[in-house]
């Protein structure tokens, strides 16, 4: 007899069959379960340990799910599409976990035999959400409506911890993503939060002393503190890439020396190779110098002796960010500067001692296109959930500048999907309703979760909410997430995104991120009609 071909190691165990499916089905309640109380504005915070050893305090879905070490394969993919919708929209983690968790808790899918059918139905239901979000209650909103558009940030981020702390953290995400809004032309406008926006966490102070700079703050000091101007009102600023001190050779180099007055030559042409370099940015008579790269004790010497203030080694982001703040062009070799490339936009630069460091500031800058968001606290751990909310609360402000459209919130807009969905279902016979009824129950879990957070009765609030929604009639009827009352949405101003509902919905139903075509601008989504979803053949198996 022939020996046995061995493909897997002994100690490798596979699992088949309906008890997978049960499996996978469970480690992803395991993840629903962990985020369930962070939903709404009666929400509670998770206290996470780190693999670091530092605490996070939070009740961010993604910052959760980020913290967390995760074995099974199933689990991994419902964390990914959190870290998809964090990506793409900045808000709605935690609703995607569990919708897309409760639809696989269904009963409907418990009864499937053949899960490769069923998998051909839930394609075709992929195919539906632009069908969805075309019948959402929608409002278009102005930008130049302040007071609508800080309401709007308002709601978004009345989950979060920052919320009690009343407009702050919403009116420094407004101020900063207007400050570096691009306008691209056709009514468009691209807002890039994290190339040009950078948020500096200082402890000490309070919460209320934290505000948004018209320019950029960073770590660094001048190279020479006792001979060079450390505040200096409307500078010339000259940015570089490139070292400003003898070049290094790549590999080691050995010179022999006969004489000893060839030492003398070989210093002195150091020393002429710096001061030309140093004479070529002094021409332009600029007030500060700033390099990503080296800076000598010479170099340093002529720039404070022409009363020049001189910063080095400053990170390649940073350099950036005050090219776009001043009106400056990066330059990679002194010989090639020009007057054009010389950053004139800017107000005041100050180096400040705050706590033990110094910062240096260049603020005030005109019609700057970065800027940084100074945040201040009592703790650490307080401003990382600070920047959290911050960036969450940033992200919702970019997708009103991007799409300025409102939908309902309060599970209003779910309820409007999940009754969509039971109209749908109506109209089908045999298993190829289930994944729309599947759907449509799973919807509900977002306005049973705030009622559930609220400490209300369930029951009767589901059962109400269902029946107001049931003929597609009350489509802003919500609930009040703080109350747990039933209530008119438009009236009490509690307001999603539309950019986030329709990424959320899209998650769920379809679970892949949209992808564009490389060097193609932004295009509007073209809306399925109820045909085209219907059009599509399913494959006897």
């Amino acid at each position: 007899m022939t020996a046995p071909v061995l493909v897997l190691k002994d100690s490798l165990k596979r699992e088949s069959g309906t008890k997978v499916h049960h499996a996978n089905i469970q480690a992803s309640k395991s993840v629903s379960d962990i985020l369930r109380t962070t939903l709404g504005p009666s929400s509670m915070l998770k206290m996470i340990l780190d693999a670091g050893g530092g605490i996070v305090v939070t009740n961010d879905g993604n910052a959760i799910l980020r913290e967390i070490d995760v074995a099974h394969p199933a689990a991994k993919s419902m964390i990914e599409l959190s870290r998809t919708q964090d990506e793409e929209v900045g808000d709605g983690t935690t609703s995607v976990i569990l919708v897309n968790c409760y639809m696989l808790l269904n009963h409907f899918l418990r009864r499937v035999t053949i899960p490769q059918s069923f998998a051909k139905l839930i394609i075709r239901l992929s195919r539906m959400p632009w069908l969805f979000l075309n019948r959402l209650p929608c409002q278009s909103m102005s930008m130049t409506a302040s007071a609508t558009v800080l309401g709007l940030v308002k709601s978004c981020i009345a989950t979060k911890f920052t919320s009690k702390f009343g407009d702050l953290i919403a009116d420094l995400a407004i101020d900063a993503t207007t400050t570096i809004g691009v306008d691209l032309g056709q009514g468009l406008r691209e807002v890039d939060i994290k190339k040009y926006i950078k948020v500096e966490k200082v402890p000490g102070g309070q919460l209320e002393d934290s505000k948004v700079l018209k320019g950029v703050m960073f770590n660094k000091d001048v190279v020479a503190p006792g001979k060079m101007k450390r505040k200096i009102v409307n500078p010339q600023i000259i940015l570089l890439d490139c070292p400003l001190e003898y070049k290094k050779g790549e590999n080691q180099t050995n010179a022999e020396l006969v004489r000893e007055e060839d030492w003398e030559v070989l210093l002195k042409l150091e020393e002429e190779y710096i001061e030309n370099i140093c004479l070529q940015i002094l021409k332009f008579k600029p007030d500060l110098v700033i390099t990503e790269k080296g800076l000598s004790d010479l170099a340093c010497h002529y720039f404070s002796k022409a009363g020049v203030s001189a910063i080095r080694r400053l990170r390649k982001t940073d350099n950036n960010r005050i090219a776009k703040a001043c009106g400056a062009v990066i330059v990679n070799r002194p010989d090639e500067l020009q007057e054009s490339d010389i950053g004139t936009n800017v107000g005041l630069f100050e180096v400040k001692k705050i706590g033990d460091d110094f910062f240096a500031f260049i603020v005030d800058c005109k019609e700057p296109k970065a800027c940084t968001v100074l945040l201040r606290g009592p703790s650490k751990d307080l401003l990382n959930e600070v920047e959290r909310n911050l960036q969450d609360a940033m992200s919702v402000s970019r997708n009103i500048i991007k799409n300025p459209k409102l939908v309902p919130g309060g599970g209003a807009t779910e309820l409007t999907v999940s009754a969509t969905l039971k109209q749908k279902s109506a109209t089908i016979e045999g298993i190829e309703k289930w994944p729309y009824e599947a759907a449509a129950i799973a919807f509900e879990v977002i306005p049973r979760t705030l009622a559930q957070n609220c400490g209300v009765n369930v029951i009767r609030t589901m059962t109400t909410l269902q029946g107001k929604h049931a003929n597609g009639e009350n489509a802003w009827t919500g609930i009040d997430g703080v109350t747990g009352a039933i209530a008119d949405m438009k009236e009490k101003k509690i307001w999603d995104a539309y950019n986030v509902k329709s990424q959320t919905i899209d998650d769920i139903v379809s679970g892949i991120k949209k992808k564009q075509a490389p060097g193609a601008g932004p295009t509007k989504p073209t809306i399925e009609t109820e045909g085209d979803a219907e059009n599509e053949q399913i494959l006897p198996d």
